[in-house]
């Protein structure tokens, strides 16, 4: 269950970055609202998370799919270039999170 309110809350990462770009500047509201709420959700959901996960490996899989995913939808959506060498890092970050994701940890 913390690993799904991780991967959640790194949804909630990228919409609050892309919300963040659309807002230029917090001059458009709803995008600003968006941002807000958005940015809330996702620290929510992680501080859930850490309860039982470690925080090194949650935090870095919550920005990798941050990352990745806000990455992703400016290719996709906001006209951002689409080349190798970021798809090529793209896959690496997504393959480092699930490799985090694998590892072994001790539980405290």
């Amino acid at each position: 269950m913390a690993w799904a309110l991780v991967v959640v809350a790194g949804l909630f990462e990228t919409a609050f970055a892309v919300s963040l770009k659309q807002s230029e500047n917090f001059t458009r509201l709803w995008w600003t609202v968006s941002f807000i709420a958005c940015a809330a959700a996702s620290f929510a959901l992680l501080s859930l998370a850490l309860k039982t996960l470690p925080v090194g490996t949650a935090y870095a899989v919550w920005t990798g799919i941050g990352a990745g995913g806000t990455a992703v939808v400016g290719m996709f959506f906001l006209g951002d270039p689409v080349t190798t060498v970021r798809i090529v890092a793209i896959l690496l970050i997504l393959g480092g999170v699930l490799a985090l994701q694998l590892a072994p940890s001790a539980a405290h």
